[in-house]
């Protein structure tokens, strides 16, 4: 069943949204017994008229953009080189048993630390500067993108791997032309994850201690009780993952082109 023009019941729904809000925190809008205190609803839940102002003034100004350029920065870093690093040690490991077997306590438990605790300790080694960010964020990414890998490598037909090596592939061929597609097609199956991972890296870092970015934003906001310029914050950063994840999207359109569609695999038109 297609669903038509649900872009716009999409859009009355966040008008909605937007709308109770704005009602909630303007007391006066609301019956005398809904709030003992008036003026509470606006200062713990903002106003989304100034919030509003917030952002069309961060955009209007410039104020936002370097902020903005610092985040993305951290983000395409932390995706990247964690992408790097997963892929290599999870082909690595997929296809050495024994150092898998060696190592895989100590990968588990590495998974299994809440990794935003390492923030304070890579500001100590790398300082308030992107790389303390960008450290975190590959913490993040690269776990996500291990086990894929790991698994894309550990999932490869032996029937395929038979069938190469009856036809005289060495293991160099092996490893380009069978583990690295098997490999690199879980990688792609994850990129939204990934990013996302890498984001919130960058921003948690920014919020932990910073002197640029979006989260370093927030976190001065929030230290002044400025509930509408911390939701404004909070705004730009939803914005900002939403052009994000366009983009991962576009990517992983071109990347998996070769992809076949469900209908291509039922025999369809």
């Amino acid at each position: 069943m297609k669903f038509r023009r649900l872009w716009l019941w999409q859009a009355l729904l966040l008008a909605a949204i937007f709308a109770f809000w704005h009602v909630a925190t303007h007391p006066t809008l609301l019956p005398p017994f809904v709030w003992d205190n008036p003026d509470r609803a606006a200062f713990f839940f903002g106003e989304p008229v100034k919030i509003f102002k917030v952002v069309g003034e961060w955009f209007a100004g410039g104020e936002i953009y370097p902020h903005l350029w610092v985040t993305l920065q951290e983000t395409a870093l932390a995706f990247a080189i964690g992408s790097m690093l997963g892929l290599a040690i999870g082909l690595w490991l997929g296809l050495t048993p024994f150092a898998s077997a060696l190592l895989d306590p100590y990968i588990k438990a590495a998974n299994a630390m809440p990794r935003v605790v390492l923030a304070p300790i890579f500001m100590v080694w790398f300082g308030l500067g992107i790389w303390s960010k960008v450290a975190l964020g590959v913490t993040l990414v690269f776990f996500i993108v291990f086990f894929n890998v790991y698994q894309g490598v550990k999932e490869v037909s032996p029937v395929v791997l038979n069938n190469a090596t009856m036809l005289g592939a060495t293991r160099r061929q092996l490893l380009r032309y069978v583990y690295l597609p098997s490999a690199t097609s879980w990688v792609f199956s994850s990129l939204h994850t990934s990013v996302g991972m890498a984001f919130v890296g960058a921003v948690v870092g920014e919020y932990l201690g910073s002197a640029k970015g979006v989260g370093y934003l927030i976190h001065q906001a929030e230290g002044a009780f400025d509930i509408n310029t911390v939701f404004a914050g909070i705004l730009v950063l939803t914005l900002f993952a939403l052009v994000l994840d366009f983009a991962v999207s576009l990517a992983e359109r071109r990347l998996l082109v070769w992809r076949p569609v469900a209908g291509d695999a039922d025999g369809g038109h």
